[in-house]
């Protein structure tokens, strides 16, 4: 199916159509003073038009690891009108938060229907022999309804976003996925999974998302194909804010094990 991206924030929030693949490609760029340190990281579909979808950076002068994202290549300020979402980690950098661009509980309204919207969670088990095996995530996303849209979650305050509910296994509206568990392969001594094709480099960074009940439905699926590109697919119930975020995720630094 032709992809078709009319209005690039309604789509980029939009849960992919069940039995639709949205195969897309993440870029690196390290160009610049400072971008070893904070590279900009660029979504596009991965199809003939490569048609942008999202721009990630790190964001300077900030305690824990803070990406914005934003649905403008050139402007990624947190002020800006096309500041989408924020990726943030705990202060060990192995819990990730995703939220939207609706305002800080301090700043709510009546209603709290401009507080912004939990859109995902990730944890990583830290791996304490510094093995280079792989490495086990958690994702925690918000449920879906009857009409297959995302419930809204809007914590009030920290002890009621998803990694809280998710610690404390208080799962309504909430859907856990862990990455699928790659195989040991004896010829190339190594772990592996099987990307059909999409990704050619072998990584750690290379993952695959599944639901605990059917392992062999990848909600997303990310690897490298170069030294600064990675292919990105993901499928209902995932919007792209939602996987290029727990992408950003696997590139953070503290987690890095290669």
């Amino acid at each position: 199916p032709v992809i078709e991206v009319d209005n690039l924030e309604e789509f980029v929030l939009r849960p992919a159509a069940q039995g639709v693949t949205i195969k897309c490609r993440v870029t690196r760029d390290k160009k610049g003073m400072d971008r070893g340190l904070y590279p900009t990281y660029y979504l596009h579909l991965d199809n003939d038009k490569k048609v942008f979808l999202l721009a990630g950076r790190k964001r300077k002068k900030s305690k824990t690891s803070n990406y914005l994202i934003s649905i403008d290549p050139t402007d990624l300020s947190r002020g800006g009108e096309n500041f989408i979402g924020k990726l943030r980690s705990n202060l060990m950098g192995t819990k990730f938060t995703v939220f939207d661009n609706g305002a800080n509980p301090d700043r709510a309204n009546a209603d709290w229907s401009n507080v912004r919207q939990e859109l995902s969670a990730v944890v990583y088990e830290t791996n304490v022999l510094g093995f280079k095996g792989p490495r086990k995530m958690t994702v925690i996303i918000p449920g879906m309804n009857s009409d297959n849209e995302r419930v809204p979650i809007r914590p009030r305050n920290d002890n009621d976003g998803l990694l809280m509910r998710w610690q404390n296994r208080n799962m309504d509206n909430v859907i856990e996925l862990h990455n699928k568990a790659p195989v040991w392969n004896d010829e190339t001594q190594s772990y592996v999974l099987n990307f059909h094709g999409r990704v050619t480099h072998a990584s750690v960074k290379n993952f695959q998302i599944v639901h605990s009940s059917d392992p062999d439905y990848i909600v997303m699926q990310f690897g490298r194909v170069a030294d600064d590109a990675f292919t990105m697919d993901y499928n209902y119930p995932l919007c792209a804010v939602q996987a290029f975020a727990i992408a950003l995720s696997s590139f953070d630094g503290k987690l890095a094990c290669e």
